[in-house]
């Protein structure tokens, strides 16, 4: 049940217009109602006030019945919705219920935007780097999540190393940044050459692009892991969502900091 089912109620009550019988009547039915959803998903309402943003959702094996549940469900409390990992054909339909809902054919995100969410100040600055255009997929999906979270992106794609002459042009608008995600395949170097040329975190985001011997990623993987450039940290292959969300709680721990300064 969302807290704006229960001030509802609550609301009713207070007016007079239904007695204490009905508000524990009511209460029963909609706890009755979240026990029958919860049988395959119980949503964390409180995710976004404990680590700083709400409950997303992994799309890929969740048939459309349970998504249309789930999706209603976090609308109810009014979040913002992701789902990553959704292809096309299950967002086809999904679309009659829920048109207001953007879908990224790329990334395979599914998003519901709140008009309170667009409402807040961009919490800070995120720059989502690749090496290849054959990485933007995993960046998208990465740019997508920091963005649902309140932060800015600046996306800068097909700069990898193989051209190194792309990224030194464009190193102001990196430095600009408060956190650095940084895709790649193939021998995954770029995210090294990056954390070579700034002082803000870099995450390291190796995808399985690549030849044979890039071992669907685990190459790219090795390598940012091995890195001699000091303090990148890598996520899992292809795994953009989970640079957003790294990106977005380092974003957090900046502004944290500068408010105490600030008092």
């Amino acid at each position: 049940m969302s807290n704006t089912e229960i001030v509802d109620i609550l609301n009713k009550f207070k007016s007079g217009n239904i007695d204490v019988k009905s508000v524990i009547t009511q209460l029963n039915d909609k706890r009755e109602n979240v026990a029958e959803k919860e049988v395959f998903a119980k949503i964390d309402h409180e995710r976004s006030q404990r680590c700083g943003f709400p409950e997303f959702v992994y799309g890929a094996g969740k048939n459309v019945e349970q998504l249309i549940s789930i999706i209603k469900e976090i609308r109810s409390n009014d979040q913002s919705v992701l789902v990553t990992r959704l292809s096309k054909k299950i967002y086809e339909e999904l679309k009659p219920n829920f048109p207001e809902a953007d879908y990224d054919v790329l990334s395979k995100t599914f998003i519901i935007r709140t008009k309170k969410k667009e409402s807040q100040p961009v919490r800070g600055k995120i720059a989502v780097v690749t090496a290849g255009t054959s990485d933007i997929p995993v960046a998208l999906e990465a740019k997508h999540t920091a963005e649902l979270c309140g932060c800015e992106v600046d996306s800068l794609f097909d700069v990898g190393v193989a051209g190194i002459h792309r990224l030194l042009s464009n190193i102001d608008r990196i430095r600009n940044a408060d956190v650095i995600i940084c895709v790649a395949g193939m021998e995954g170097a770029l995210p090294s050459v990056v954390a070579g040329l700034v002082s803000c975190p870099v995450i390291a985001v190796p995808t399985s692009v690549g030849y044979g011997a890039s071992l669907n990623g685990l190459t790219a993987m090795f390598a940012m892991l091995n890195s001699c450039a000091n303090g990148v940290v890598v996520v899992n292959i292809d795994n953009g969502f989970g640079a957003g969300c790294a990106a977005v709680r380092v974003i957090d721990s900046i502004r944290k900091n500068r408010m105490t300064h600030l008092a």
